[in-house]
């Protein structure tokens, strides 16, 4: 497939795979899947200042608190809930203590455990309280701290189909994206994000690039352990990874120095 095209199938399959925005996939093969996954920070970015929005357009109205619930639920309008789906299920099969494919079976049930359900509370409420915070701020930084924080989450996701890392299935989303994202794609969505932190933290410019830094750093640490047990990649995995690199970035750009 001509580069062109695969740029614009790419991004078809980004935005439908982490967006609810109704278009059409084209071509679908691992090609245009590593595309995907490498452009996911800027589909990230997107979803991020539409949250922003809801969150400063809410804030006007409402209570801190109420616009930052209305902009996690929104969040998970947004993206269909499936990278929660992912964080439960993940954290459920590591709760497990088991390996291999009795953990992946345990991945595969619809129902959520116990540690599911936790990790679920947890995210949601560390993410509604820093976007509470995040409403008091002024315009700019807290839109240049949401899109940091989501654009970084989907560079989480380029991060666990980095090269080297294998699928933890024969078949399924994990098998389409595992290892099809190289070196340069990973470089140039770490500058991006890094230059977009700077103005989160407006009077201290390089907390927001260390956050992303500590939060991907973090990723590496825990994908390791996820392959360890699992095998590899999933799906789940992948939405998990979303979700907890998101968060972490979110409690990084509030902590205060």
């Amino acid at each position: 497939m001509p580069a062109e095209g695969r740029l614009a199938a790419g991004a078809r399959l980004a935005l439908t795979t982490f967006t609810t925005v109704p278009v059409r996939a084209g071509r679908i093969d691992r090609a245009v899947a590593g595309t995907a996954m490498a452009l996911a920070p800027a589909v990230g970015a997107l979803l991020g200042a539409v949250l922003a929005g809801v969150l400063l357009v809410t804030g006007g109205f409402a209570p801190p608190l109420v616009a930052a619930g209305v902009t996690v639920g929104t969040s998970a309008l947004l993206t269909r809930g499936l990278h929660l789906d992912g964080l439960a299920d993940t954290v459920d099969a590591l709760g497990s203590y088991r390996r291999g494919p009795a953990a992946l079976e345990i991945m595969k049930k619809p129902d959520v455990g116990p540690f599911g359900v936790t990790a679920l509370v947890v995210v949601l409420l560390v993410q509604a309280a820093v976007l509470a915070e995040l409403a008091e701020r002024s315009a700019l930084a807290t839109l240049a701290a949401v899109v940091t924080a989501t654009a970084t989450g989907r560079l989480g996701v380029g991060v666990a189909c980095r090269r080297g890392l294998p699928a933890a299935r024969p078949d399924g989303l994990g098998a389409l994206v595992a290892g099809t994202v190289g070196p340069p794609a990973l470089a140039a969505g770490t500058v991006a994000v890094a230059l977009l932190a700077l103005a989160a933290v407006p009077d201290r410019p390089w907390q927001g690039p260390l956050v992303v830094a500590a939060a991907l750093a973090t990723a590496v640490w825990l994908l390791r352990h996820v392959v360890r047990r699992l095998g590899g990649i999933t799906g789940d995995v992948l939405g998990a990874t979303v979700e907890v690199v998101t968060t972490l970035v979110y409690l990084g750009l509030v902590l205060s120095g």
